[in-house]
């Protein structure tokens, strides 16, 4: 069994899910959570290369293909059956706002960052077309990310479009952990913050209170019930791109999710919450296991070039997002949400909100992430075409 066997791989994934959790509940290392816990210990072992680090079009990994696929949406459907739309308008506002923050911050920094280093120097002509796929895609998505180096035809560049990924992998990986650990860090600065924390009901280190008493039958009903809406929606996507439609399916998928947690049936749905959370944390392992540090050192000079870049980007995106909600006394965990569905999209933004215990919050990061995908592509093409061109003279 070698350590690309799908089965090795997953054997590995359900092993460090086990001690994080042990660990979270029995060491000193309950400080720092199970998710970060979850990333942090994956990270590792894939750089030692005991499992793979990454996904790509010439190696590709199944099990880290379908949980993104498949898994990931499943787990947003999970999760949104718990949701009371009453307490998320509770929180729905502050988050908008500083999702929008959050993306002109981004813009911002890209902006920022792309003079700092020299970019037209050190990256070449295509310089304008890179910032602009890390607008799009800390912004809202890899979707953002995409659509402009297809434009621009950065994909026909090896060396700078894999490179990129390379770095958006491990800077994504980074800044999960850094929205992880801000609000805990921060409470200590923000009043407002603070008492959040203490008020909320919601466990902040690890997830205690996904135990469920299940049945076979109720194990069947939710699994039957999650594949049946993944399924309808991407049918539903064909049928509405060809009457010219362009609708995300984790949109279609949210609102089945919604209408359902909203019947007196749901009350008898079980396993939703214990399934979305296994399905969360071997997504954070994935997340985890794309921090490929050995694929930057391949990249040579044009690897740390990009990393510094998108380090700098990330950072001036962080510090406007966070003082921005520190100034308006809003929740640093907010402000985490909100980034988190900038720079990582929906499912990283659930994640972290039930990470933190802000159940409260995992519908608007699901909702943000997919508006992303709209402001990532806008920024995206308007930063590439006209900003960082206009600037550059």
């Amino acid at each position: 069994m070698t350590q690309s066997s799908s089965i090795f791989i997953i054997i590995v994934l359900c092993i460090i899910l086990v001690c994080s959790e042990w660990l979270v509940h029995h060491t000193i290392l309950r400080h720092l959570g199970s998710a970060l816990l979850i990333i942090l210990i994956t990270a590792i072992v894939a750089n030692l290369g005991l499992i793979p680090a990454g996904s790509t079009l010439e190696a590709p990994v199944a099990v880290y293909d379908i949980t993104f696929s498949y898994l990931a949406p499943l787990s947003i459907f999970w999760l949104l059956l718990q949701v009371n739309l009453r307490e998320v308008l509770k929180s729905g506002i502050p988050t908008v706002i500083l999702f929008l923050i959050g993306s002109l911050g981004t813009t911002f920094g890209v902006v920022i960052s792309m003079s700092l280093i020299s970019g037209h120097e050190h990256i070449g002509p295509l310089y304008a077309a890179v910032g602009g796929m890390f607008v799009g895609t800390y912004s809202g998505g890899s979707a953002n990310f995409n659509a402009v180096a297809l434009h621009y035809d950065v994909v026909r560049e090896g060396a700078i479009y894999g490179g990129s990924i390379v770095v958006d992998n491990i800077m994504t990986t980074v800044w999960m952990i850094a929205t992880l650990a801000i609000p805990k860090v921060m409470t200590r600065v923000s009043k407002t913050s603070e008492k959040l924390m203490k008020d909320s009901n919601q466990p902040i280190l690890g997830i205690e209170d996904d135990k469920e008493t299940l049945h076979p039958v109720d194990l069947g009903i939710i699994i039957a019930l999650g594949l049946f809406v993944l399924y309808t929606s991407e049918f539903l996507v064909l049928q509405l791109e060809s009457l010219g439609w362009k609708i995300p399916s984790i949109i279609i998928v949210t609102i089945f999710a919604l209408i359902i947690a909203q019947l007196p049936i749901n009350q008898r749905l079980r396993g939703g919450q214990l399934l979305g959370m296994f399905s969360v944390y071997l997504f954070l392992a994935v997340i985890g296991a794309f921090c490929d540090l050995k694929a930057l050192q391949e990249l040579e000079t044009l690897g740390p070039v990009l990393l510094l870049f998108v380090i700098l980007a990330v950072s001036i995106h962080g510090v406007i997002i966070y003082l921005s909600a520190y100034f308006m006394r809003i929740d640093l965990s907010v402000a985490s949400v909100a980034s988190q569905a900038n720079v990582g999209g929906a499912t990283s933004a659930l994640a972290l909100a039930r990470s933190l215990g802000r159940s409260d919050l995992v519908l608007p990061a699901v909702l943000l992430g997919a508006l992303g995908n709209a402001v990532g592509t806008f920024l995206g093409f308007w930063a590439s075409g006209y900003l960082l061109p206009w600037i550059s003279g």
